[in-house]
């Protein structure tokens, strides 16, 4: 299998969800029953791992009427 473009461009590293809580992107995997584009995430103040479709994980949201990113790059 072969990434897409979004996928390939995601940065790796630390990201600050909407909410506040801070994640460690880990990378981008493939979901075996649909072959969607999953990213991999662990969740900075407990080490749970996650998993979020690319296209959410990306997606900006709106939140008290400002347009934001779900996840934002932080470094």
């Amino acid at each position: 299998m072969e990434l897409s473009e979004k996928a390939k461009n995601l940065k790796l590293g630390v990201y600050e969800h909407f909410k506040g809580m801070k994640v460690e992107v880990i990378g981008v995997g493939f979901d075996s029953e649909n072959l969607k584009e999953m990213v991999v995430y662990r969740e900075l103040s407990d080490n749970n791992l996650w998993v979020r479709p690319i296209e959410m994980f990306l997606e900006n949201i709106e939140k008290d009427g400002e347009i934001k990113p779900r996840f934002k790059y932080l470094n």
